[in-house]
């Protein structure tokens, strides 16, 4: 049989390890921490193709992971579809719309934008909950006969011998592992809340002014910041202030958010994804870099990825 070892435990390598094994691949995730304690684990997570270049191949991916959310609902396995307002300008980029299914987006209407908001687009896309969601994908793994590793993997070397075949998907974990300076850290402050009765919607138009909410479930989320190269994990009052009066702007209500709890991540940027074979290990596959998408791209990566190993 063949075999597969995937570094990584988030969405980028569950998914990969995932469409391995409908490959017919044994295969073993080895990785520095459990699922639960990832970056993924901590995120919105909704279908946006947000922070990600090349723009070209992330809307090719998230089409192929918007197929795969839709064969992919439970009733609790926190996938689900929702309605989602993105406000756009004249500088935006808004091709990602065209990979959507026939009827799933229109223009918004004057009395459905909120207040400030100009124009928007309102689109029905996946919603996927991770504290649901990443622990039925380890499940599925695991019932494949699946193994997981609790270890840190510092080389290129040491990687590569792993396996014949070797998936990386480290995430920021990368910059170090692979010395990629061109791999930096988004930092993503974002406020859970207590349910709040306005539709989902995101705005990014403004380069350091990122603002959404993502209703799910049990609570809703409240973000955010972008802000590039920055290190920080703890939690910043000053950005939690930004965040409501962002927020503030949109919130016809007028209500106060209820903060169930304030959350910092610190996403994967990189100037592009790296999605290639390694130059000096051949045996290593690079799939890292994804930005403020992984959700968005995750299966559409994972299924292209399998599909150049079998071809």
């Amino acid at each position: 049989m063949k075999s597969a070892t995937v570094i990584g435990s988030g969405i980028i390598g569950l998914t990969t390890a995932l469409k391995l094994q409908e490959a017919g691949y044994a295969v073993t995730i080895v990785a520095k921490e459990i699922f639960s304690d990832t970056l993924s684990s901590k995120v919105g997570a909704i279908w946006f193709p947000f922070q990600i270049e090349p723009l070209h191949k992330a809307h090719q991916w998230a089409a192929l992971s918007y197929s795969e959310y839709e064969k992919d609902q439970t009733n609790d396995n926190g996938v689900s579809f929702i309605p989602f307002t993105t406000v756009y300008n004249t500088q935006s980029n808004t091709n990602w719309i065209s990979v959507l299914p026939s009827g799933s987006v229109r223009i918004a209407k004057s009395d459905e934008l909120l207040n400030e908001m100009t124009q928007a687009h309102i689109s029905t896309v996946p919603l996927v909950e991770p504290l649901h969601y990443l622990p039925y994908l380890f499940n599925r793994f695991k019932s494949n006969n699946g193994t997981f590793i609790k270890q840190q993997i510092y080389t290129l070397e040491e990687a590569s011998n792993l396996n014949n075949f070797v998936i990386n998907c480290s995430g920021l974990g990368a910059r170090e592992l692979c010395n990629d300076n061109d791999l930096k850290p988004m930092r993503g402050q974002i406020l859970r809340c207590a349910p709040i009765n306005l539709p989902s919607y995101a705005d990014s138009t403004t380069k350091g002014a990122l603002t959404y909410l993502i209703n799910r479930t049990n609570d809703c989320i409240i973000g955010g910041t972008d802000y590039e190269n920055d290190w920080n994990l703890k939690v910043d009052p000053t950005d939690t202030e930004l965040i409501l009066n962002r927020f503030s702007k949109f919130n016809s209500t007028k209500n106060q958010p209820e903060i169930l709890e304030e959350v910092v991540g610190l996403r994967p940027k990189r100037p592009s994804v790296r999605f290639e074979l390694d130059k000096t290990y051949q045996n290593i596959f690079h799939n890292y870099g994804h930005g403020g998408a992984g959700f968005t791209v995750a299966w559409g990566c994972a299924t292209e990825l399998v599909k150049l190993q079998c071809s």
